[in-house]
């Protein structure tokens, strides 16, 4: 666990959340945001003096809207705030560092125009310990059909810092970084563990292995 986490005694019960469809936060990755509406910008204002903490939460379009807005999955990560740049146009630039995945128990008043739940920890206490897991033989297999996922979508990739990775921030840097919809993140989101999520990563890459993509230029992912 970093020194700048808090315990897992120490979590906050009442958390502001930005929910955001396609955007995936795991526990020790890093999510990049770039924060330009009102509400955001109060929500990034007060998590500065409170922690530096909020959570990051998928919208489940599959459900009719609630009274806040569109529905949430029932589980998101909270993440803590590692970097923070201002724009001149008014824009703040972050870093959200993944600390522990969530449940949402339910969703409380808004404030400040965005949205704030309860959250409860008590079946991912283990996301806050060090990484210990390990893919053996399976690490050939990832890459191998990643490198089939990024040839069959037209997508560039820095392969020499990709194959120096660690398998722990392999498996949650390619998670949240490939462009999967947002039912396969959140599949990849609420795994078990690391060995499942790099079952699930591999799988969801060889399926859409198959898959050419829709004619975009390339892309480049790092």
């Amino acid at each position: 666990m970093s020194v700048f986490h808090p315990r897992f005694d120490a979590l906050p019960a009442e958390i502001p959340v930005f929910p955001l469809i396609g955007a995936l936060l795991l526990p020790r990755g890093r999510l990049p945001l770039n924060i330009f509406e009102p509400r955001y910008l109060a929500l990034v204002e007060d998590a500065l003096g409170a922690g530096r903490l909020f959570g990051m939460i998928q919208p489940d379009r599959t459900l009719p809207d609630g009274p806040h807005g569109p529905r949430l999955f029932h589980i998101g990560c909270l993440g803590r705030l590692s970097s923070f740049a201002e724009t001149e146009d008014g824009r703040y630039l972050i870093t959200l560092a993944g600390v522990i995945r969530f449940r949402v128990d339910q969703e409380l008043p808004m404030h400040h125009g965005y949205r704030r739940v309860r959250a409860v920890y008590d079946d991912y206490a283990a996301d806050l310990d060090a990484p210990s897991f390990r893919l053996g033989a399976k690490r050939d297999a990832l890459l191998g059909a990643l490198r089939d996922y990024f040839a069959a979508r037209g997508m560039q990739a820095n392969w020499e810092a990709i194959e120096q990775m660690p398998d722990a921030a392999l498996v949650t840097t390619l998670g949240m970084a490939c462009p999967f919809d947002a039912a396969e993140k959140q599949a990849l989101l609420e795994c078990d563990n690391e060995a499942s999520r790099a079952e699930t990563l591999l799988a969801l890459l060889q399926i859409a292995s198959h898959d050419s993509g829709d004619g975009d230029a390339p892309r480049n992912v790092s």
